[in-house]
């Protein structure tokens, strides 16, 4: 057993026993940035990509993979979409933050991807070979401009190569994305919990890059299990403060040499970024979970490893069928764009339409796999959903089980449980029993982790993330309001849910319902959705 049990336990209980440090506050005033800033490196822009006007969501979420290729405007397309800036929002709402939103330091930019806290920790590096568009090297995206920046020249796409091994989906390529976190530009705000967060944050734009791509006729496959100390060293990274948790290979339209490029071990990113604060802060829990989830990092679990810690099928019970998901019709960059958080703006006054519940775990369940390289294809997924229903229309209130294979509830407990879902929340940002229904995935992190080892952590983690993002951008194109929150007792949701035995986790919650008509609202769009 390692210290990823004892980390997920620790996040588990943290409503009842704070995680150290107990007494940290944020130094909002010496925040970093949400990005890296590499001064005097050379860059380039990125096209936006049109084409995404044309791509509807719901192929993105229920459609099968394409076998297309990605080309630059594509490439630009789904950066923009996924994590570059799109716009500046501004709303009376019931967020903590918000008296701090009109001032133009603290401006509130918008993404298509949930980010935990709206912190965006992500770095997205693009590794591009001898087929790529652009001089081949390791380019940083720099989302605030939409563009690359170059931080190294020279065609090192045969380290990444090497680094994953025998993955299939890495054997007639030369460009890679990879997904890197710098810890303290979550850690300054969520210290310990920090690494919880920003796994799920992987995971949500993990998701974000799989829809888009399904809906543009391409496949992204995602890479868990690699040499992450090679790759970290290759991109300049310190193994202290940085992380490198996903590669995405990506088919390309040009054909890779037939020659592929020679590994080269000693090549790295030289340039440093500039930070911002003027103090960093590291802390013990952070540094060991990180420690335990490298251990085995190039070690790729055998195939079907995973499948004793996957998500049992639902149990018997009282069923309530549920109508066909309702049609997603939107394009998948308007959904993006239109996706943000209710924070405090259900109302009960306006029942659910039971077919944008239908949709929202429909879109649940396809997020729940990763298409990772230890996932069995077509198998179960991680995860399976309790629900509770509070005001939907012509569905009896009360918690349920959802049926992946049927679409049908399948009743646990009826009765009003809107005090049970305020009393275990933490912050003052939503009432709960004002939402129509409060989704809750639950997973076997520990068999998981027993099955696959501590980088299992990661792996649960991102699939949750994952079905965050999805449930979000599914809401957002059937027209209903969606929040995301990790601010609960999830102590209490497993007792409720009775768990123990099944030892699942609750790891998050996901409320839907409608929101109060005329709300005053102010947004700035940077590129038309």
């Amino acid at each position: 057993m390692g210290y990823a049990h004892e980390y997920a336990t620790a996040v588990m209980r943290r409503g009842r026993t704070p995680m150290e440090p107990a007494d940290f506050v944020p130094d909002w005033a010496d925040r970093p940035r949400k990005g890296k800033y590499f001064p005097g490196a050379p860059s380039f822009p990125l096209p936006d990509g049109g084409c995404a006007q044309d791509a509807t969501l719901g192929r993105g979420l229920f459609g099968e993979p394409g076998t297309g290729a990605f080309t630059l405007p594509l490439l630009g397309a789904m950066l923009r979409d996924s994590y570059g800036l799109t716009g500046r929002r501004l709303a009376v709402q019931a967020n903590t933050d918000l008296g701090s939103l009109p001032f133009h330091t603290h401006a509130n930019w918008s993404r298509g991807t949930a980010s935990g806290g709206g912190l965006y920790p992500i770095g997205v590096h693009w590794v591009s070979g001898a087929s790529g568009p652009l001089t081949p090297g390791v380019y940083y995206y720099d989302t605030p401009h939409h563009r690359m920046n170059r931080l190294l020249s020279g065609d090192v796409s045969g380290e990444v190569r090497a680094a994953l091994g025998d993955l299939a989906d890495a054997a007639d390529t030369d460009q890679f994305l990879v997904l890197g976190v710098t810890f303290w530009q979550n850690a300054f705000k969520y210290n310990s919990f920090s690494y919880h967060a920003v796994t799920m944050d992987i995971g949500a734009l993990l998701e974000t890059w799989r829809m888009w791509a399904r809906a543009h006729g391409l496949r992204l496959g995602t890479a868990l299990w690699f040499d992450e100390p090679r790759v970290g060293r290759l991109l300049g990274l310190d193994p202290a403060e940085d992380g490198v948790f996903a590669v995405v290979p990506l088919r390309w339209a040009a054909p890779a040499p037939e020659a592929a490029a020679p590994e080269t071990p000693g090549a790295a990113v030289r340039r440093v970024p500039d930070e911002r604060s003027r103090r960093t802060l590291t802390f013990p829990t952070l540094g060991r979970v990180h420690a335990a989830t490298l251990e085995g990092a190039a070690d790729r679990p055998a195939p079907g490893r995973l499948d004793p810690a996957l998500a049992a099928p639902a149990g018997p019970g009282e069923r309530v069928p549920l109508p066909g998901p309702a049609a997603l019709d939107s394009t998948v960059r308007r959904a993006l764009r239109e996706r943000r958080s209710s924070f405090g703006r259900f109302t009960a006054g306006a029942p659910l339409d039971p077919a944008k519940l239908s949709v929202t775990l429909a879109a649940a369940v396809t997020a729940a796999t990763l298409d990772s390289d230890v996932e069995t294809p077509g198998g179960a997924p991680l995860t399976r959903f309790h629900v509770f229903v509070n005001h939907v229309r012509d569905v009896p209130p009360g918690l349920y089980e959802y049926d992946r294979d049927t679409g049908d509830l399948v009743l646990l407990k009826a009765g009003e449980f809107g005090a049970f879902l305020q009393e275990n929340y933490f912050l003052a940002n939503y009432n709960l029993e004002q939402a129509a229904a409060v989704l809750v995935p639950v997973a076997r992190t520990y068999a998981v982790l027993d099955a696959v080892g501590d980088r299992g952590l990661r792996l649960v983690n991102a699939a949750v993330g994952a079905i965050a993002q999805a449930v979000y951008t599914a809401a957002s194109a059937a027209g209903t309001g969606c929040g995301v929150a990790l601010g609960f007792d999830c102590v209490s949701y497993a007792e409720e849910f009775g768990v123990a035995d099944r030892g699942e986790v609750p790891l998050l919650i996901m409320m839907i319902g409608e929101e109060r008509p005329r709300p005053a609202d102010y947004r700035y769009d940077i590129v038309a959705p």
